[in-house]
């Protein structure tokens, strides 16, 4: 298994061992004792599997009080894959890193808590996983539009399917700060 830091420090693409021949392949998607001594110490509780079309948009969701930690992948198909910082405080607030998830690449995205996630499918299906460390909590949900221009996430070209939950989102800039997430003080 390989971790690979991305553009925000806390945000990690995983890359997993896998094994083919001409059967097929293998993979381990978790392993606690590897992705611990790999800096993903987290306790994961729950897992998700949504099935979407080429085009869907799916985000920018988090919960506050029940906040997730997240592994995301691809099981199959193309997304991509966005995590942005909403940690009030942070160094890196309101910027976001964007990896593409495929079951050809079998790549990972860990997003820890105080994270916004959304993907785009780019295939015309995707079959997406992950694991959560707090279960999910309808009136805890909370979101950012997609397209805020304060972010500026540089989604792939097209007009996204997005649901009316997601379309109505408030700008990162609309929301009270105790809607938002407080970024970690250091000892």
């Amino acid at each position: 298994m390989k971790v690979i830091p991305s553009d925000l420090s806390d945000v990690l693409i995983v890359e997993p061992q896998v094994f083919t021949d001409p059967r097929g392949y293998f993979m381990e998607t978790y392993h606690e004792k590897r992705y611990a001594g790999s800096g993903i110490a987290e306790h994961f509780v729950q897992d998700n599997n949504s099935f979407s079309a080429k085009g869907t948009l799916r985000g920018l969701h988090y919960q506050l009080v029940h906040s997730q930690a997240k592994l995301v992948q691809v099981i199959k198909g193309r997304v991509f894959d966005v995590a942005v910082d909403i940690r009030r405080g942070s160094p890196n607030f309101g910027q976001w890193v964007g990896v593409e998830l495929s079951s050809e690449n079998h790549r990972q995205l860990f997003i820890p808590k105080g994270f916004a996630h959304g993907f785009f499918v780019l295939s015309d299906t995707a079959y997406f996983t992950y694991k959560c460390t707090d279960f999910y909590a309808p009136d805890d949900e909370y979101g950012i539009f997609w397209s805020d221009p304060d972010i500026g996430i540089r989604w792939p070209d097209g007009t996204p399917l997005l649901s009316e939950k997601d379309l109505a989102y408030p700008r990162l800039s609309d929301l009270s700060p105790d809607a938002l997430p407080e970024y970690p003080s250091t000892p």
